[in-house]
This record gives C-alpha cells, sequence and structure tokens, in this order.
C-alpha cells in the first residue's frame, strides 16, 4: 500500500480539528483524555459516542504523525545519502510511504 504525504496531511488536519474541538469543548488534551478513557476512568455513559469518536480521531492524528515522522526520515536518509557533504538540491514531487498490507 502506498500513502502520500498529502493523504497523511489531510488525514493529520482532520484529525487534529475533531479532537482540539473536544479538548475545548472537556477543558483537556487529547493526550490526557486518552491516558483516562484507556483505564475506562471516564463518563457514566453520558458521552459514550462522543469519547469512542475523540478516542479514534485522537489515535488516528498518532498514526499519521508517526507516518509523518517515518516518511520525513526516509525522506532526509535518501537526500543525504547522494549529498556526500554537498548542498542538497530538493526535489518537489510528492514522495509516498510505502506500507506493508494488511492481512
Amino acid at each position: 500500500m502506498q500513502v502520500t504525504i498529502t493523504e497523511i496531511l489531510d488525514d493529520l488536519r482532520a484529525a487534529d480539528e475533531i479532537t482540539r474541538r473536544y479538548e475545548r469543548r472537556f477543558w483537556i488534551s487529547s493526550e490526557d483524555f486518552f491516558a483516562l478513557y484507556q483505564k475506562g476512568l471516564l463518563d457514566n455513559g453520558e458521552h459514550l459516542e462522543e469519547f469512542a469518536e475523540w478516542s479514534g480521531y485522537y489515535q488516528i492524528k498518532r498514526d499519521r504523525e508517526a507516518m509523518l515522522q517515518t516518511l520525513s526520515q526516509e525522506r532526509v536518509r535518501q537526500l543525504t545519502a547522494s549529498g556526500q557533504g554537498e548542498p542538497i538540491s530538493i526535489d518537489t514531487r510528492e514522495p509516498a510511504l510505502h506500507l506493508p498490507v494488511a492481512k
């Protein structure tokens, strides 16, 4: 499976927008929310659907941030491998991250 930087950034933007909305509503960071949520320490069921959605988008955000970091590190590795101390010329063609296909 191939994922482009545009796809990663689009997913990240959407997930960030939604998690920020929940952070403003409940006055807690998504990271802290998720830690409490995973331990089952939140809510009496009143916000069950909202918390499930928040959790899902937070996990998407973390996943896409990891993918972006992986793609960036690979890109830097490729750019510096051919440079040998010379100035690096960055090609503007969109790089993609090749992911193993889940079976």
